[in-house]
């Protein structure tokens, strides 16, 4: 099992703007920038990707492809895919909202999921779907012990679904 995330990486229409967003209205620290950095395969793509940590040292990076003609996001308007970010406590939360719609950002929530969490919601400006997300102060280990228990169950009643859903 992997230790943790180390990041994860999304495209962007504008660097500078992504850094904007993210530095600035979300509040998270801009930790590097690397143009024309592609070991993996060899592209010789113009690009330039953007990263910012987050407290626990883990990333987040944006890549703005010079020229790409590729769509930033996989689906347009897309509520399944997202990135959620946790945050400390309600009052950070709400504090980076009020940032954020002073810049005018549309956020939604709070959002309570239960026991879970309770969660607000916006875009990035390449349309990236945030999630900023505060769990209980008391972890919610009994819940989450109970979805384990039953996840291979679960996962095996959603295939049997889809067989017979139309």
């Amino acid at each position: 099992m992997p230790k943790k995330l180390h990041h994860a990486a999304y495209r962007c229409k504008d660097a500078a703007e992504t850094v904007d967003f993210y530095v600035d209205g979300i509040g998270m620290k801009f930790a590097a920038t690397m143009i024309n950095h592609i070991p993996s395969t060899g592209l010789k793509a113009i690009n330039n990707n953007v990263f910012f940590e987050m407290e626990d040292g883990s990333y987040i990076c944006f890549f703005e492809i010079h020229g790409s003609k590729e769509p930033v996001l996989p689906v347009e308007n897309d509520w399944a895919q997202h990135l959620a970010l946790e945050v400390e406590d309600e009052m950070r939360a709400e504090a980076i909202c009020a940032r954020l719609r002073e810049r005018g950002v549309a956020v939604e929530g709070p959002v309570v999921h239960g026991e879970l969490a309770s969660s607000w919601y916006c875009n990035d400006p390449s349309g990236h779907r945030i999630e900023l997300i505060v769990k209980p102060k008391v972890p919610a280990t009994a819940i989450w012990e109970r979805f384990a228990a039953t996840a291979y169950d679960d996962l095996a009643k959603w295939a049997e679904f889809k067989k017979t859903a139309v």
